[in-house]
């Protein structure tokens, strides 16, 4: 491999006009297409195999035309103090409200709080429950604009009005802090590389990629029902790696002019070195996002292969536009360090200094491995114990900020009708089997009435067929609560009963059930999505490092700081600890997916810094350095560009903390402290201290697996010269 991608360096370096136009042409081919393509919607949220995802399929078939997939609203209405909403000039208002809101075009249903009891039983609060034709996304603005118009209508007749449910939806955005988090990419890059032109290249070149790659996903967005969020998620990895990748190969092209190459040589070597160490950590994080489709989620389905192939775009474009711009910049961007007389064959060697932050660590480490391994495995282990008190679910308008009119809904609508009123269970009853429809209707809502924690069960509505009905129940606690959980469960033991009996089927569908549903699949499928990436990247590694205990190492750190990182989340989102910090205002349960989507992507940057590391001991190792040696030559090349790396990612990742959208800052605040523990507590510590540990063994391999691998030749011995291992022997007698 270090050969091909030796030649490809080569020819991007030398043919460099041609390829940075092929990039810029296929950035300005995909803007286009973005720029043509229809405003993508909210993707279709499903979950096969489930009973919630079942009742909803069950509702489209027998309930036509009901919408069920519409965007809805509730206008919430609260009286001044010492007034009721059954007060006659206040009851005018909503009345006049509710006309206002059913004149529009993609309105397909009002309710009338009076008639369909909206009103508290204090008679403070009412509410009209709007539903739309059309999802949340896909409303007009003229529709968006009749429903605030409406409310601030009545707003001005002395009510208080709030509007909730996902009307109102918008593109989260990611706020200036995102800008802030590229800012600091470019600082840590100018100090790296003590250029402002070889700092601007990887990001120039990252933007480039996510541009390509964020272009093509909107273009793509209505045909393939993709997401606003999908493309957030792919910017926010694509930038992270593509700013990485091509960090790597112009850090080593820059060591390799050091080396006394030419310039077109130099990026070959470059390539073929630190590229060939680019294309396989670009496969184990695109493992990990691919097999997120193990799951069977759609929605999680399509935000893996759409992030996986923002990555794949910036592997290549580390391996093509990187060299060309090299050549465009020419002498302007300088060798690293000072050039001085020439060994042996050519080489040049440095000039004696002092040991640069690198050495001096990995020389500490090497001489303690036991004591620093053992604090960096406590130190995470101790981060990890809020993970024991892991609780999951899907954020709704009560995870909103206080400053929104949703939340504000959300908290009058509890404080009139109880805090289950804003999760209402769904209760489908299909009794087309059945002799006696009429009869399961009643003795269902009868069983529900005679369980612990219900409100409310309102009577059943039947379809025109009469053979279906649906029943709503309102629990006693909020949607998130053990308890409302509980309660989904128990309709579903009754239902059972139900069915046993009468032949008829009971399901449980509406928000708070598909949650409890989504979070029962998402555990289910943990352990086998770890089993298939883990084990395909286990495999990669073996072939890339040519042992089996590295590896392994490898798999195990990641556990520890992944788990390190959910300790995190949970402390900050689920207990509150630093939440004034990052801005949350309401805590409560961890989103569903996280955990699973944060070991996906997690996995795969981990092993970015595993590989971009340890290939430079291995390569020192396979060149005749003692184990240990080979760890301390290893941190003196590779420290400075993971720490810079590490950082960059880290800082962009931190700048989605600023997103409205409470699902995109969980996840950039969980990747961030899970880079932050896997670079500079696994990757940095435990790392050099196992493989002082191990020592030759580290680098074991049965002789048979040797010879049945392939050989990727990740370290470039391929590209060595005579001339070369001349001037290895030369430093050695040195």
């Amino acid at each position: 491999m270090a050969t091909f991608l030796y030649r490809l360096g080569r020819f991007a370096f030398r043919r460099r006009h041609l390829v940075a136009l092929f990039w810029v042409a296929l950035l300005a081919l995909a803007g286009a297409g973005a720029a043509g393509a229809p405003a993508a919607g909210t993707t279709s949220f499903s979950i096969p195999g489930t009973e919630a995802q079942k009742a909803f399929d069950l509702l489209e078939e027998r309930f036509p035309g009901s919408s069920a997939d519409g965007a809805t609203a509730r206008v919430v209405f609260k009286a001044p103090a010492g007034e009721k909403m059954t007060d006659a000039g206040n009851k005018a208002t909503v009345q006049k409200t509710v006309r206002e809101l059913s004149g529009g075009s993609e309105v397909a249903r009002v309710t009338d709080p009076y008639q369909g009891g909206g009103v508290s039983q204090d008679g403070t609060i009412a509410y009209a429950s709007v539903s739309y034709k059309v999802s949340g996304m896909e409303l007009e603005d003229s529709s968006r604009d009749a429903l605030e118009g409406a409310a601030e209508d009545a707003r001005d007749a002395g009510l208080t009005v709030e509007i909730g449910g996902d009307a109102l939806q918008a593109v989260p955005h990611t706020g200036t802090a995102e800008i802030i988090g590229i800012g600091v990419a470019a600082v840590v890059l100018v100090i790296t590389f003590g250029s402002l032109l070889a700092a601007g290249l990887p990001l120039l070149t990252a933007v480039i990629g996510v541009g390509i790659g964020v272009a093509t996903i909107t273009a793509l967005a209505s045909a393939l029902d993709l997401g606003s969020t999908t493309s957030i998620l792919a910017s926010m990895i694509g930038l992270a790696v593509g700013i990485d990748y091509a960090l790597f190969v112009v850090s080593r092209y820059r060591a390799e002019l050091a080396e006394g190459r030419a310039r077109e040589e130099a990026a070959g070597r470059a390539v073929g070195t630190a590229g060939s160490a680019v294309v396989f950590a670009g496969l184990t994080v695109v493992i990990a996002l691919v097999g997120l489709s193990v799951v069977n989620i759609p929605m999680l389905t399509k935000m893996g292969i759409a992030a996986a192939g923002t990555v794949a775009i910036a592997v290549l474009i580390a391996l093509t536009l990187v060299p060309a711009l090299l050549g465009h910049a020419g002498r302007r961007v300088r060798p690293a360090g000072e050039k001085s007389k020439l060994l042996g064959g050519g080489r040049a060697a440095k000039k004696p200094q002092r040991p640069n932050m690198g050495t001096r660590w990995a020389s500490f480490v090497v001489r303690r491995p036991v004591a620093v391994l053992l604090l960096g495995v406590v130190g995470l282990g101790a981060a990890a114990v809020p993970a024991a008190s892991l609780e999951l679910g899907l954020p709704d308008d009560g995870s909103q900020p206080t400053s929104t009119t949703q939340r504000r809904a959300y908290d009058l609508l509890s404080e009139g009708f109880g805090p289950g009123f804003n999760g209402p269970l769904v209760v489908v009853v299909d009794a087309r089997g059945s002799d006696d429809p009429q009869a399961v209707f009643k003795r269902t809502g009868d069983d529900v009435k005679a369980l612990d924690n219900v409100v409310n069960v309102s009577p059943a509505a039947p379809n025109k067929a009469g053979d279906t009905a649906t029943i709503t129940v309102v629990p006693d606690a909020k949607p998130s609560s053990v308890t409302t959980e509980d309660l989904v469960h128990d309709i579903r033991d009754a239902g059972a009963d139900i069915k046993a009996d009468t032949e008829a089927d009971v399901l449980v569908t509406g928000a708070t059930a598909m949650n409890i549903d989504v979070s029962q699949k998402l555990n289910d499928a943990l352990v086998p999505y770890l089993i298939l990436v883990v084990g395909l990247a286990f495999l990669l590694l073996i072939v890339v490092f040519r042992s089996i205990l590295v590896p392994l190492k490898a798999a195990l750190g990641f556990l520890l700081s992944v788990l390190a990182a959910l300790g995190a989340v949970v402390a900050v989102f689920q207990w509150g600890w630093l939440s004034g910090l990052m801005n949350v205002e309401q805590t409560g349960p961890v989103m569903s997916m996280m955990p699973i989507f944060m070991v996906g992507v997690v996995f795969g940057l981990a092993m970015d810094y595993e590989v971009f590391l340890v290939t430079r001991m291995r390569e020192a190792y396979v060149h005749g350095e003692k184990p240990r040696q080979a760890v301390v030559t290893g941190f003196r090349h590779g420290a400075r560009v993971v720490t810079a790396a590490a950082v960059i990612m880290i800082a962009v990742f931190s700048g989605f903390i600023g997103s409205s959208e409470s699902m995109v800052k969980m996840i950039g605040f969980g990747l961030a402290v899970a880079v932050l523990f896997d670079a500079f507590v696994v990757r940095m510590a435990i790392v050099p201290a196992v493989l002082s540990l191990l020592g030759d063994k580290a680098w074991w391999l049965p002789k048979w697996l040797d010879r049945a691998l392939p050989n990727v030749d990740v370290e470039g011995e391929g590209l060595r010269t005579e001339d070369d291992r001349d001037g290895d022997r030369a430093l050695a007698r040195v």
